[in-house]
């Protein structure tokens, strides 16, 4: 079994009356892709934040290949190797989509501003492995458009793919990931659905919150669902579908008819799962 990276233990961040996330525990292992699910207003992001030092938890722990980083600060943390994308875009428009990529390999180089100033020549070797790895990641997300062009006349779902390839030049660990199929079409879902599996091919742990449910139940190797800032469940994407405490959540209404369809499913897949052994066999 790989080792774990994130162990995440009675995570809670309240903001006023309203307790945001209530006692939330997870870990996380090498290569693994795990999903957060949950209705709007579950805790999702807010457990993002506190993970990546946005915010501070009144109480729990937060270890990242064990070390403690629950008080860390953003910057800290993502220097231990936690990379992270946003719900809304985060490029800088003007720039072009290399130089995008390039900002996020700056944090590994070394050289100053005596460097800068002078273009030693430790500079000019840093500017060219700049380059050059921003190039590697570009191709491993699959940007084939102009490179030196503005990102923002770049389609939205390559802008998106821009993003995630500035996360990857930090050479991170575990890359968390806020809704990236929000606005995409059908085909560019597909495209992610690959690039997911492609970085955790890499080894890199994948954390992402998200609202698309085909796409969740197919990536994901396990997956957390929140509501109302707790943890109702924590398992395998057949484990979650067939979650009567899932079915409830997201359908926010407690009756017997929630809970029968719920052993129903169950039982399906039960009776899949027995079929499908049966012809390994």
């Amino acid at each position: 079994m790989s080792a774990v990276v994130l162990d995440v233990k009675g995570l809670s961040v309240a903001f006023g009356g309203v307790q945001a996330v209530d006692g939330l525990t997870f870990q996380v292992r090498e290569g693994e892709v795990l999903s957060v699910i949950g209705p709007n207003g579950a805790g999702k992001t807010s457990a993002f934040n506190c993970i990546t030092g946005f915010y501070k938890p009144q109480s729990g722990q937060v270890a990242f290949k064990g070390d403690d980083i629950t008080a860390g600060r953003p910057a800290n943390i993502a220097a231990k190797g936690i990379a992270r994308t946003f719900q809304n875009l985060r490029l800088f428009g003007e720039l072009t989509v290399l130089d995008n990529v390039r900002a996020g390999t700056h944090v590994r180089l070394r050289q100053n501003a005596f460097d800068a100033i002078l273009h030693t020549p430790r500079y000019r070797r840093s500017e060219q492995l700049a380059t050059d790895e921003s190039n590697k990641w570009l191709d491993f997300v699959g940007i084939k458009s102009d490179r030196t062009a503005q990102v923002r006349n770049l389609p939205y779902g390559e802008q998106r793919r821009v993003e995630i390839a500035r996360a990857l030049a930090r050479e991170p660990q575990m890359l968390l990931l806020d809704e990236p199929a929000a606005g995409l079409n059908h085909g560019e879902k597909e495209e992610l659905l690959a690039l997911l599996r492609r970085i955790s091919g890499l080894g890199i742990a994948v954390v992402l919150i998200e609202h698309d449910m085909g796409l969740v139940m197919e990536v994901s190797d396990r997956i957390v669902v929140l509501s109302y800032g707790k943890e109702i469940a924590d398992g395998t994407p057949a484990e979650i579908r067939a979650n009567p405490d899932v079915i409830e959540a997201y359908l926010g209404v407690e009756d017997s008819s929630v809970r029968d369809e719920a052993e129903r499913i169950a039982a399906t897949a039960q009776d899949e799962s027995t079929s499908d052994e049966g012809g390994q066999l």
